[in-house]
């Protein structure tokens, strides 16, 4: 069957939002045309994507899967129609896909100063993501941190980043200025083989809510600071590696341009 882009959009807003009224407010539709549409579009998959009830909206399995793959098929033809409006113009793009809280704005900056005749862009490889954005074709280089799928890649390993125990602010470990492991061993952790989040946002609000404590790179626990939640060192977690990626039959100079660039400047 063809999948229906314009039906799959609807489904993602009411998947966003929980909600028809709110979606079809943010997709400037009627929300019995929204109803209509999402019902037709579970006719076309044959499965039920969305348990209604009066006052909530909530994703079977089924639409919990479609709701992760939704992001990567947008992504994909977002990324076609750009690939298509470039070579009409005739315009040179490289694009970087970074882990969230890795940066890589100094060396895009650099390296922007030695071909200002390149486009220059990022894209955020998500929560779960890993290498996709590009094996998808979204971005030419990552810098991603392990683990992910590296066959048919090359990897430079960067650095090794230390990881934190994320908790409630009101957690009694909160007190605490460093952690061990041995410390966290009573403890209760997300069980994110069983919670399955679709993003950081997701996994932090559990934390935030008592369902257990969990260990993430420093540089995640930074980029998502809030009020109710507290990160502390744990001295002999394992650390997580930060790597350079790009697919091993790229041969392009840019490219290798760009890599060096950012080694030396990462690695400093």
């Amino acid at each position: 069957m063809d999948l229906d882009l314009r039906k799959l959009r609807y489904f993602a807003a009411v998947a966003e939002h929980r909600h028809f009224g709110r979606a079809a407010d943010k997709l400037f539709i009627a929300q019995p045309v929204l109803s209509r549409q999402i019902k037709a579009f579970e006719q076309e998959l044959d499965c039920e994507l969305l348990v209604r009830t009066t006052r909530s909206v909530e994703l079977t399995a089924a639409g919990e899967q479609l709701y992760r793959e939704a992001q990567r098929i947008f992504d994909t033809v977002d990324t076609a129609v750009r690939r298509v409006q470039d070579a009409d113009l005739g315009v040179r793009r490289l694009v970087v896909a970074f882990s969230t809280g890795l940066h890589v704005s100094e060396a895009i900056r650099e390296f922007s100063l030695r071909h200002p005749e390149v486009e220059t862009d990022v894209v955020p490889a998500r929560w779960r993501e890993g290498d996709a954005p590009l094996r998808d074709g979204r971005a030419r280089i990552g810098y991603l941190r392990r683990p992910f799928d590296e066959s048919g890649m090359r990897v430079i390993p960067v650095d090794i980043e230390s990881r934190v125990a994320c908790m409630p602010a009101t957690h009694p470990l909160a007190a605490r200025t460093e952690l061990t492991m041995a410390d966290l061993d009573p403890e209760p952790m997300l069980d994110i083989a069983k919670r399955k989040t679709t993003s950081l946002e997701e996994k932090f609000e559990l934390v935030a809510s008592g369902h257990g404590l969990v260990l993430v790179p420093l540089s995640v626990a930074r980029a998502y600071v809030r009020p109710d939640l507290v990160h502390r060192a744990v001295i002999d977690a394992p650390g997580t590696e930060t790597c350079l990626v790009v697919a091993a039959d790229n041969r392009d100079k840019l490219v290798r341009e760009f890599l060096d660039i950012a080694l030396a400047m990462l690695r400093s």
